[in-house]
């Protein structure tokens, strides 16, 4: 399957910048295969049958939300895709029901970006597009938010 970008530049248009949905969005799953597998260790070691067949039963349990959630992260960011073209700026989200949007390098007025703790300690953040009289446009969660800013704004 090709590249949303890929299918609609125009001639004469190259991608300067590509970036995605940060991995935080398998950070859930991540938490639920640790309890997982935490239930299961205390498992083996209990020696009463019926803390036994709880903490394997809520073991089993969790993994099945941590696979839910995998996936779901997953498909998010195999779904998502954000570049910045010489043109233009494109963000597309969705499979089935897709969203995007695209707002011309000549249009855009600022871009701002806005950072938690965890989000600059691990390199993501929310990117607002402020455009002149196209309006605003926020993409959420994204890679590298401060690398994408100076793509957009350093011409």
């Amino acid at each position: 399957m090709a590249r949303y970008i890929d299918e609609i530049l125009q001639p004469g248009e190259r991608v300067l910048y590509s970036t995605n949905a940060h991995w935080i969005f398998y950070l859930p799953a991540i938490l639920a295969w640790i309890v997982a597998l935490g239930l299961f260790a205390v498992s083996g070691q209990s020696g009463v049958y019926s803390v036994t067949i709880l903490c394997l039963f809520g073991s089993g349990l969790i993994t099945l939300a941590a696979m839910y959630w995998a996936v779901r992260g997953w498909f998010h960011r195999f779904t998502t895709e954000t570049d910045v073209t010489n043109l233009r700026v494109v963000h597309k989200t969705g499979f089935i029901k897709r969203r995007t949007f695209e707002m011309a390098l000549d249009k855009v007025e600022s871009v701002d970006v806005n950072q938690s703790i965890l989000g600059r300690i691990l390199n993501y953040g929310d990117v607002t597009i402020n455009g002149v009289g196209e309006g605003r446009e926020t993409i959420r969660t994204i890679a590298s938010p401060l690398a994408f800013r100076s793509s957009i704004t350093t011409r």
